[in-house]
């Protein structure tokens, strides 16, 4: 659909990394700076991760508007549909007041981003929206863990390891990315451990923020890690 020829404002899906603020890009922090609404989930920012990494590279976000919005942690796309589709109608009605935002999301917009099903439902609707990349997690794992993910003609796979076919994907030949793990990582864990070939299995809870922890091996993983972990598991 072609875009608005009006005076609508724009808008932008700002990725903030991972969890260090000095990881933002450049242009992150101009586009933080120039928005007139910062929008976040409705868990306030107070407990916004994402809001928290941008307050540490642009201090003067607290005085920014804030546009809260409902996301609930579901898997139930009913539910889903008619969050995204809500948050879409709010974010609008600041976007005919002709003022520009910035949905700050962690790690990078395109990467199992909520924002994602938002931005395609404002470019739908005739309005302007543009995604800003922000660094991966699992980039700033490896390089946490001081070491590269693939070299030569090896293939990197990005897995959401918490949903259905983890054992299938990793039978999949080169660097194997398990993300989303949520509270399933015993279960990873202990299907990693009885792979008939032998892994380097390696792990970066909370990367660059407080509280992170490194495991360089399989039987160090914490079971109970939290929702912030990124594990590398490359064949031996």
């Amino acid at each position: 659909m072609e875009q608005r020829k009006d005076k609508s404002g724009k808008l932008y899906g700002v990725g903030v990394g991972p969890g260090d603020p000095e990881l933002l890009t450049v242009k992150a922090v101009r586009l933080i700076r120039e928005c007139q609404v910062i929008v976040i989930p409705a868990s306030g920012k107070e407990t916004n991760v994402a809001y928290e990494i941008a307050k540490g590279a642009v201090p003067e976000i607290e005085g920014k508007e804030l546009l809260e919005l409902f996301m609930p942690m579901t898997r139930d796309e009913n539910q889903l549909g008619e969050s995204h589709e809500k948050a879409s109608l709010r974010i609008i009605t600041e976007l005919e007041k002709g003022k520009d935002l910035a949905f700050l999301t962690l790690g990078d917009p395109s990467i199992y981003s909520t924002y994602i099903y938002v931005h395609n439902r404002i470019l739908a609707k005739g309005y302007e929206a543009e995604i800003i990349p922000g660094i991966p997690s699992f980039c700033a794992a490896a390089a946490r863990l001081n070491e590269g993910l693939t070299e030569a003609s090896e293939a990197l796979h990005i897995i959401p390891a918490s949903y259905e076919g983890l054992e299938e994907a990793l039978d999949l030949k080169g660097t194997r990315i398990l993300m989303k793990s949520g509270k399933s990582i015993g279960n990873i864990k202990s299907i990693l451990g009885t792979r008939s070939t032998p892994l380097s299995v390696k792990m970066v809870e909370r990367c660059g923020m407080q509280g992170e922890r490194i495991f360089h091996k399989l039987e160090e993983i914490d079971e109970n890690a939290g929702y912030f972990s990124i594990l590398v598991v490359k064949d031996q």
